[in-house]
């Protein structure tokens, strides 16, 4: 079945209602390496009930619409599916427990060609029940590598940032821990990559593979730290590309550029020296 781009453009999203506990944040903290240093209380702050705040990262597990393309409706090939940019824009720091709505959208779907897959594009806008307040706008590109020469338009596709030309002016190396994808899973994402050997093996993997976005969670926190003294009230954004797997155990270094307001960086696994994440652009207060 190809996909029917006026019926994926105006997929029937359900609104999803999400009520978080001061438990689930610190889960989340855990999940990306937070306090691999328990005496470390800067970090303590997103990972201990007492005044805590919740990572702004966070907001990618917020309300999340589920693996909806594997419903045989969508035409989609699922098991071609990559996860391709992931962004994320705060309209205000995400509180440490709340009860919240999301609305999600397909904004386009951008036909690469026969053999070369297609671009699904999709936003998220998550809102604190009960205050009304806008918290977050959560922003994706799917590639759907069997689903190209479907007749969608061509162009269309969120512009990519370009790194500065000179060397990094930060770095931050943080590691990962040998059990982080089985305790990042807890945040929502169930898929047996992350956890089943023979899973993983099947996929072509040595072994179950980390969420991207808890990669994306640890490049996060190397911006909070190096760029924002871990006060979330600065932090403001962050997009970036996905360009390969990290292994549970792997140590994250990110490379930084900061001009003003404006972070880019792009993150390595130090132990294979290969690039996992690209194109990285963050805005900090």
């Amino acid at each position: 079945m190809a996909i029917d781009y006026e019926k994926i453009k105006n997929w029937p999203f359900p609104e999803v209602v999400q009520s978080y506990t001061t438990r689930d944040s610190i889960l989340y903290a855990l999940g990306v390496g937070l306090n691999m240093d328990p005496l470390d209380e800067a970090q303590l702050r997103f990972t201990y009930e007492e005044n805590m705040q919740a990572l702004p990262t966070m907001g990618v597990v917020l309300a999340t619409p589920g693996f909806w393309v594997k419903d045989p409706d969508s035409g989609v090939d699922w098991v071609k599916v990559l996860h391709g940019e992931q962004g994320l824009v705060l309209h205000k720091p995400l509180p440490a427990e709340a009860t919240v709505v999301a609305t999600n959208k397909v904004t386009e779907i951008i036909d690469k060609g026969a053999g070369k897959g297609a671009l699904l594009l999709q936003e998220r806008t998550v809102t604190d029940q009960a205050s009304g307040d806008k918290l977050a706008t959560l922003y994706s590109t799917t590639f759907a590598r069997g689903d190209g020469g479907f007749g969608g338009p061509a162009t269309g596709a969120r512009a990519v940032h370009s790194l500065p030309e000179r060397a990094p002016d930060l770095t931050c190396d943080l590691p990962t821990l040998p059990q982080a994808a089985l305790i990042y899973r807890l945040s929502g994402d169930y898929n047996p990559l992350h956890a089943d050997p023979k899973v993983a093996r099947g996929g072509g993997f040595k072994a179950p593979i980390l969420h991207g976005l808890c990669t994306f969670g640890v490049a996060g926190h190397a911006i909070l730290k190096t760029c924002c003294g871990y006060d979330p009230s600065r932090f403001k954004s962050m997009s970036l590309r996905f360009s390969a797997p990290v292994y549970p155990g792997e140590t994250i270094r990110t490379e930084i550029w900061r001009d003003d307001d404006v972070v880019s960086f792009r993150a390595k696994v130090v132990e294979r020296d290969v690039l996992v994440l690209n194109n990285g652009r963050a805005t900090v207060a």
